[in-house]
């Protein structure tokens, strides 16, 4: 080849001419891909004739080498151009072949909505997760002991009655409520203890307008030393205050429950009526020594509620088989 400067760039002139050329004569972006390997590869046209400036003298390889990146330049700047035509171009077609308009507009898919109960649920756990309460769960078919015995319910208990519970071969029920995972709790955790437990529970209830036989229940549970009534009265007042986002009127009235002692049941005062929302009391010591738990040093206190009554209350709903009947009407308001 020859190192004349005069002639080197002449070729790279028409090099240049002839790649500017094939370029825009390109259909696929395989063949321009083959095309830009052939100019500008490591072993393309243009390195096959810069391969003749080492025999230029000093003097003349500037000028050269100027002349040899204002080429590959223009040939990078036409690949590229013609890259993205043939791109849009590929697009374009492929668009055509799927028979796509881009510039529809999309098909409008709406939301879900959370339940009620799901939402009621979620709040309280939120409530009392704030409080410092862990979440536990449990099993949904329970044991005798777990669900009566070891909660102090004497075989006499009206609680006991087949009309109430759901009995199962082999001596198991459907657990008439959450309490029972306050029993498995205790029995593999030391105190300090203070739990939340949600939870699905079962009763042979006729069903109407406020029962059901299926229903979702929330209970806490607190054990320590020391703990005494005033405490949860304070934990009560803090979750009917966040619960409603208000202060209201609280009411504790003397009540029974077989697992605390003393007990009350909890009113507020909601739109003008008194409303019954929760059941609680101190733990009572049977149900400390069915654990292991000594008595003398700990004391507990528990509280339960009714997660669709709380739901009827704060969404005014006048039947809780509303709360089951998968009515879009209904559940699009929440």
């Amino acid at each position: 080849m020859s190192t004349s400067p005069n002639q080197l760039e002449t070729q790279l002139q028409q090099l240049q001419r002839e790649a500017v050329e094939a370029i825009a004569a390109t259909s696929t972006l395989e063949e321009l891909e083959s095309i830009r390997v052939s100019y500008l590869g490591k072993k393309g046209q243009l390195s096959q004739i810069l391969r003749g400036m080492g025999k230029l003298s000093p003097q003349e390889r500037p000028r050269i080498g100027a002349l040899a990146n204002e080429v590959k330049e223009t040939l990078q700047v036409n690949l590229d151009n013609r890259h993205q035509a043939l791109q849009q171009a590929r697009i374009e077609e492929q668009l055509q072949a799927e028979t796509l308009d881009v510039t529809m507009p999309g098909v409008s898919r709406p939301l879900g909505h959370i339940h009620p109960i799901n939402s009621i649920i979620d709040r309280i756990l939120e409530i009392f997760v704030g409080l410092g309460y862990t979440v536990a769960t449990g099993p949904h078919i329970e044991t005798d002991y777990y669900n009566f015995e070891a909660l102090n319910t004497p075989v006499d208990h009206p609680a006991r009655d087949m009309q109430d519970t759901f009995y199962l071969p082999e001596g198991s029920l459907l657990r008439t409520h959450t309490s029972s995972v306050q029993i498995r709790y205790m029995e593999t955790h030391q105190p300090p203890v203070r739990i939340v437990a949600p939870g699905r529970c079962y009763r042979r209830d006729t069903v109407d307008a406020t029962h059901s036989a299926t229903f979702h229940q929330i209970e806490i549970l607190a054990v320590d030393k020391g703990l005494r009534f005033t405490d949860l009265k304070g934990t009560i007042k803090e979750f009917i205050r966040q619960m409603f986002g208000e202060e209201l009127p609280i009411l504790f009235r003397a009540s029974y429950f077989p697992f605390t002692e003393p007990s009350a049941e909890v009113d507020v005062q909601w739109k003008g009526k008194w409303l019954e929302v929760l059941g609680c009391g101190m733990v009572d010591p049977n149900v400390l020594k069915a654990v292991g738990y000594d008595p003398e040093i700990y004391t507990g206190f528990a509280a339960g509620l009714g997660v669709e009554r709380f739901a009827m209350v704060l969404h005014e709903i006048d039947d809780i088989r509303r709360l089951y009947n998968s009515d879009l009407r209904f559940l699009k308001q929440f």
